[in-house]
């Protein structure tokens, strides 16, 4: 005798659907212990790649998207228990319903899952980057930031292979041959951005400069922000905001003023050649009693008589301070510029001007 539970309702009989609509709602009902039982499980292997993760912070993190996977997941080895209706089978731009609804379920699987990988990612990254931040040495922190981007990129690239094949059914092997024959066609034709990468990995590795350095590279000085797969971002002392191509950034004579141990002024006196050498002499020992005064900001110094032409004695003033900020560095210099300018009133000592000799001659 048929009971209620074998009628059939568009070819699935009701236990059927019983059967699937409990083993979802028991999902639903069970996803929060599952999600966070397996996030735990994940929690082991990201600890061992960073120490000393917060495992509340981590699971709080994952457990969103890794619900929404589990119960996508159920959901779709669920149906796939049951028979799709025929009558329900129709041709859409010569593609089934039945198809296209298989389709649109592992697309959404799989962007699930890559969400759920990208948050893991970022988890990991924003561990190593406060790591980074409490070290001594911050220059581990612009390499977690470039392989965050990097493995996301990979992620990405590795989500849409997975739709073409798993979803569409696409050969990805005819795809992936495809590539390595237009490989050539490509590398020539994306030259410079290959040339970009590829810097990238030797600034990573020579380390050369790092996010917060002032570098001085083609003219432009400025405080890098950023350094990308293609480009490095520089604030300018104008406060412009330039983008660098790290193939540039390698190939050029760059100078990182960050790494400098002093700053350097420079001062050059020209006297009347009519000056007399004791004079000289006095403003010499002077300048370095002055220099020697301010030994609390100035670390070592140099004061001479470096040349003697027809018309001037030149007198070279040299001084080195830490390497302290550039605002500082200007007051610093003032003073010592204003005190040699009080040297020079006292003692009564002239600069030279430029003169120019006018020689009149008569033809006879």
């Amino acid at each position: 005798m048929e009971t209620f539970f074998d009628k059939i309702i568009l070819d699935n009989t009701i236990r059927d659907y019983m059967l699937v609509a409990g083993t979802i709602l028991l999902m639903v009902f069970l996803k929060r212990v599952l999600s966070r039982y397996i996030a735990g499980l994940l929690f082991l292997l990201v600890q061992k790649v960073a120490k000393g993760v917060d495992k509340k912070s981590f699971v709080n993190l994952v457990v969103s998207p890794l619900e929404t996977f589990l119960i996508l997941l159920v959901s779709i080895i669920s149906l796939d228990k049951l028979t799709f209706p025929a009558v329900l089978d129709l041709k859409i731009y010569k593609i089934t319903l039945h198809a296209l609804i298989d389709g649109i379920t592992i697309i959404v699987l799989i962007i699930t899952f890559i969400w759920l990988q990208l948050r893991i990612i970022d988890f990991v990254a924003m561990i190593l980057h406060q790591k980074a931040e409490q070290a001594a040495d911050q220059k581990e922190n612009q390499l977690v930031v470039f392989f965050k981007d990097f493995f996301k990129v990979l992620l990405v690239i590795l989500g849409i292979l997975m739709v073409l094949k798993l979803a569409f059914n696409y050969p990805i092997t005819n795809l992936i041959t495809a590539l390595s024959i237009g490989g050539a066609a490509i590398a020539l034709a994306t030259r410079e951005s290959l040339e970009n990468l590829i810097a990238s990995f030797i600034i990573f590795i020579d380390k050369p400069f790092m996010v917060g350095d002032t570098v001085k590279v083609q003219n432009i000085t400025g405080t890098v922000e950023k350094i990308g797969l293609r480009s490095t971002r520089i604030r300018t002392d104008q406060k412009t905001y330039v983008t660098m191509p790290n193939k540039q950034m390698v190939d050029s004579i760059m100078d990182n003023l960050s790494l400098r141990t002093q700053r350097r002024a420079f001062v050059q006196l020209e006297l009347s050649a009519g000056t007399s050498r004791g004079s000289v002499d006095q403003l010499v020992l002077a300048i370095q009693k002055l220099l020697q005064t301010r030994n609390d900001k100035v670390e070592n110094y140099s004061v001479f008589l470096a040349d003697i032409t027809r018309n001037i004695f030149v007198v070279q003033v040299e001084f080195f301070t830490a390497p302290i900020p550039v605002a500082d560095f200007n007051i610093v210099r003032q003073e010592v510029n204003l005190a040699i300018i009080g040297i020079l009133e006292e003692m009564d000592l002239k600069l030279a001007s430029r003169e120019t000799e006018l020689v009149v001659t008569k033809e006879s």
